[in-house]
């Protein structure tokens, strides 16, 4: 853990942890949980959470708040090997989460969004997370649903767990472990997560340690998101939306260095301690749908950002593979379409609209510099700087990130910095996620 995290973590107070006498949990010094039973059927929408015992405030009269999230994906090869079209059969699959969020209880949200026929888990448990794929002692919890501890998940639907008493600190990491007795099937994934995900072989979802879990990848599987309740207050949620710069493309694995993650630790060490959650998809676009990166932002804005439970802020960034795909030949790229200036700013207002109906401030973040990359062209970076000139001077976002002028070479303002330069001119490094957190976080301020 680095100086910053440490001074973070002590620098937060989590309220203590709720009394919450409907629910029982399977870990030491508390009471048994129920016996495995026929899973409960979840009856539930793909953008509505359903558990029959979730409450939907705390003592205080404070709700849920999504302490981490990760947007859901259709089964794909991806840029890197992931279990996602093969699925589960007889696999527990432990996934490394971490949270920008503290409170004395929590709760796990699953996805179905894109399996065709009902989902059945098993059981699952929660813990904090150990080194790898092992676990901190003393921490486990089953997870219930409808105070079972497998369930069954409906074809294009999602399902939340039963509250579980865990105190959990902002930035402090989880594991969530699935466990699936049958065949799944495709698995509704999240496939750049630059964090491992760990398999093994069997029921190995109470273990402590992690030899069971030999196998590896970086993605997500089900798992769409974590809320707590119970915690120390303070605003509302921070929804980063975007592509692979907001997913984190670039940067180094397992260490928290997405510009959503170092957003959360600068305004935490500054005293204005706030969930950041990141609603990324690589190769996202505003206007077009792709099999490969998701619905296309004006689709899945709701479910994404809307629908996050204390979402009260969302920053926009989000147009560059929409503008550069079309410079490219790239089969994963298509469908690509020439788009104008026009209809790019077209797509921004309808997610501005959309925010502002919900009562959600939104911050527009410029696109960065990009020449040299693939997705470079003339027509390109017409329509770029366009886009760049609406969004910095328009006054129709809240507030402005110019992250085009911050992240610029200081030689030439088409160019990313070479510092900030993950090596394909298109995508920064961890320096350059932490230069973007700053530049946004000067944008939160303004917004207030």
């Amino acid at each position: 853990m680095s100086p910053l995290k440490r001074k973070i973590r002590a620098g937060l107070l989590v309220a203590p942890l709720l009394a919450l006498s409907a629910m029982a949990v399977g870990v030491e010094g508390a009471a048994a949980q129920p016996p495995e039973a026929a899973p409960t059927p979840v009856h539930a929408t793909a953008t509505t959470p359903a558990s029959s015992a979730a409450p939907t405030a705390a003592a205080g009269g404070r709700g849920w708040t999504a302490g981490w999230i990760a947007s859901p994906q259709r089964a794909s090869a991806g840029f890197e090997p992931n279990w996602s079209e093969e699925g589960f059969s007889q696999h527990s699959v432990r996934q490394v989460v971490r949270m920008t969020a503290g409170g004395s209880a929590l709760r796990v949200r699953l996805s179905n969004l894109y399996g065709t026929s009902p989902l059945r888990l098993t059981g699952a448990t929660v813990a904090r997370a150990g080194d790898g794929a092992s676990i901190r002692p003393g921490s486990l919890r089953h997870l219930t649903f409808g105070r079972t501890r497998s369930t069954l998940v409906p074809a294009h639907g999602q399902a939340a767990s039963d509250p579980v008493p865990l105190q959990v600190e902002p930035m402090e990491s989880l594991t969530v472990t699935l466990y699936f007795a049958g065949t799944t099937g495709p698995a509704t994934f999240h496939s750049q997560a630059y964090a491992t995900s760990y398999r093994a072989a069997g029921d190995h979802r109470d273990d402590q340690g992690g030899a069971a879990f030999t196998r590896t990848t970086h993605s997500w599987y089900y798992l769409t998101g974590v809320d707590v309740i119970g915690g120390a207050g303070g605003r509302g949620a921070v929804v980063a939306f975007g592509d692979s710069i907001t997913d984190g493309f670039g940067s180094t694995n397992d260490a928290g260095n997405r510009y959503p993650d170092e957003l959360a630790e600068l305004l935490a060490a500054a005293g204005d301690p706030r969930p950041v959650l990141n609603a990324g998809i690589g190769g996202n676009m505003v206007l077009n749908d792709s099999a490969w990166y998701g619905e296309r932002s004006t689709a899945r804005f709701r479910r994404d950002v809307l629908d996050q439970p204390g979402a009260s802020t969302v920053i926009v960034l989000e147009g560059v593979n929409d503008i550069g795909f079309s410079e490219s030949d790239t089969p994963t790229y298509k469908p690509n379409p020439v788009v104008s200036a026009r209809e790019m700013i077209d797509g921004h207002r309808r997610l501005i609209r959309e925010a502002h109906a919900r009562g959600v401030k939104v911050i527009g973040a410029t696109l960065l510099p990009f020449k040299g990359s693939d997705h470079w062209g003339e027509h390109a970076a017409a329509v770029s700087d366009e886009l760049n000139r609406w969004i910095r001077t328009s006054g129709e976002y809240d507030a402005v990130a110019d992250l085009d002028r911050a992240m610029a070479a200081p030689s030439d303002p088409d160019l990313l910095d070479p510092a900030y330069d993950s090596g394909d001119k298109l995508h920064p490094n961890d320096a350059g996620y932490r230069a973007m957190s700053q530049a946004v976080a000067t944008a939160l301020r303004l917004s207030e």
